[in-house]
């Protein structure tokens, strides 16, 4: 039989380093080369990183292409370059984050995270659906976020798009379950990427924090010292978010929701199991802002 038939051909986005770059090296480097992996970056002077992961032995099972997923055009070229002219497995991994108050946020930047992230993920699908439905076989896979499954403060247009996300993958859920292709959607949590060394975040000192009220920024301030505490002991490995995906591509029945820790998160459960969502914004607001919390209540 046919090398190129017998693989699962795999297209990934968001490639130039954690969670696309490690997956694509781990298919990759799969033993018995049962996947062609396309590893596809906004621009090709960041594969440094991809490329010195590959070694002879991927020398078949690895293609680097250049694909911005929030150009159309971009999309479709890096698909007509894929040479067995299909995708077995697409994975869109791309995204990008936004941190800080949300009066101080420049338009341009809220909707390119909005670009990437919703209009990114919705432009892709279009690309590599058809193809898909037509042979009535694939397998999608998005990176979600515990920020699409619950509000966290300072990050609204982040968790907008991520929640954004969750719409779409359940809708498409429902519909693509009558072509046979699968849906899944990993909730990550922390993760111990470069995902937070290009964030975009407003920074402590910053002129644009100089128009904001001072308890707006005393609380900005806090919630930053919070996030540097959950990064330093809740935050897992990129290797630990891999094995998940890895468990949801070789899985022959894959579910539609994985929670990269194991579990649901405390928060998620609580907006279903207390549905007035009074609970979750209490629960929320104590773990971030403990002290005012308790003004809060007297």
């Amino acid at each position: 039989m046919d090398c190129n038939k017998k693989r699962k051909v795999v297209l990934i986005t968001g490639c130039s380093s954690g969670i696309g770059l490690s997956l694509a090296v781990a298919l990759a480097s799969d033993p018995e080369k049962s996947y062609k992996v396309y590893a596809t970056l906004r621009t090709l002077n960041k594969k440094q990183r991809l490329l010195k992961s590959v070694t002879e032995f991927h020398r078949d099972t690895l293609d680097i292409l250049q694909m911005d997923v929030t150009d159309r055009a971009s999309i479709m070229s890096a698909r007509d370059r894929v040479q067995e002219g299909r995708v077995d497995i697409l994975v869109c991994n791309a995204g990008v984050g936004l941190m800080g108050p949300l009066e101080v946020q420049d338009s341009k930047v809220m909707k390119n995270v909005m670009e990437v992230n919703l209009f990114g993920t919705l432009q892709t699908l279009q690309a590599f659906l058809p193809d898909m439905k037509s042979r009535r076989e694939g397998h999608i896979l998005v990176t979600g976020s515990t920020g699409g499954l619950h509000g966290l403060p300072f990050n609204e247009v982040y968790c907008a798009s991520k929640f954004a996300i969750e719409g779409l993958c359940e809708s498409l859920a429902v519909l693509l379950q009558h072509f046979n292709i699968r849906m899944s959607i990993i909730e990550c949590g922390p993760v111990n990427t470069d995902f937070m060394l290009n964030l975009q975040k407003t920074e402590i000192g910053d002129c644009a924090l100089d128009a904001l009220d001072s308890h707006t920024l005393s609380l900005y301030e806090r919630f930053l010292l919070h996030c540097g505490t959950v990064f330093q002991n809740a935050a897992q490995d990129t290797e630990d978010i891999v094995k998940v995906f890895l468990d949801a591509i070789r899985s022959p029945e894959p579910a539609f929701r994985y929670f990269a820790s194991g579990t649901v998160p405390p928060f998620a459960k609580l907006k279903t199991t207390k549905p007035d969502g009074l609970e979750y914004i209490r629960a929320m607001g104590e773990l971030i802002f403990p002290q005012d919390h308790k003004e809060l209540q007297q």
